[in-house]
């Protein structure tokens, strides 16, 4: 005694279902067209012109460096963190804070790249610029 299901013919489908393709490219054609539309605004624009004051250029900026070892350097110039807190607070003092340029190894560790940015936090220059190469 055998059981069956379904129906008693053995053909296959005979026909592909192409609506749910057809869905799948209106889709496609609607995400198109709104992207499309969105990068390429079709509103020219003529921007005003202002009259603001040009506001005098940040002081020279310094460039902190952290090699691969954990050593720290001040423009160039070898010291120790506690020395950075000391220069930091100096530099945090002035009337026009300097931006920190803080150039890193890759291979450094994030705590010293922490601890840098905390000293320099912690001083009032929170204008920190990454550097890196192209």
């Amino acid at each position: 005694m055998a059981f069956q299901l379904g129906e008693d013919h053995d053909s296959g489908m005979n026909e592909m279902n192409l609506i749910p393709l057809i869905d799948i490219m209106l889709v496609l054609m609607i995400i198109f067209l709104v992207t499309a539309t969105v990068a390429n605004p079709s509103i020219p624009l003529a921007l005003p012109k202002t009259t603001a004051e040009i506001i005098d250029p940040p002081p020279q900026a310094i460039t902190v460096s952290i090699n691969a070892s954990g050593e720290v350097a001040w423009n160039d110039q070898m010291i120790s963190l506690d020395e950075l807190a000391t220069r930091f607070n100096e530099e945090g003092q002035k009337e026009q804070k300097p931006t920190v340029q803080l150039r890193a190894d890759k291979e450094a560790r994030y705590d010293t790249v922490a601890q840098v940015m905390s000293r320099a936090s912690d001083a009032g220059l929170a204008d920190i610029a990454f550097m890196s190469d192209n």
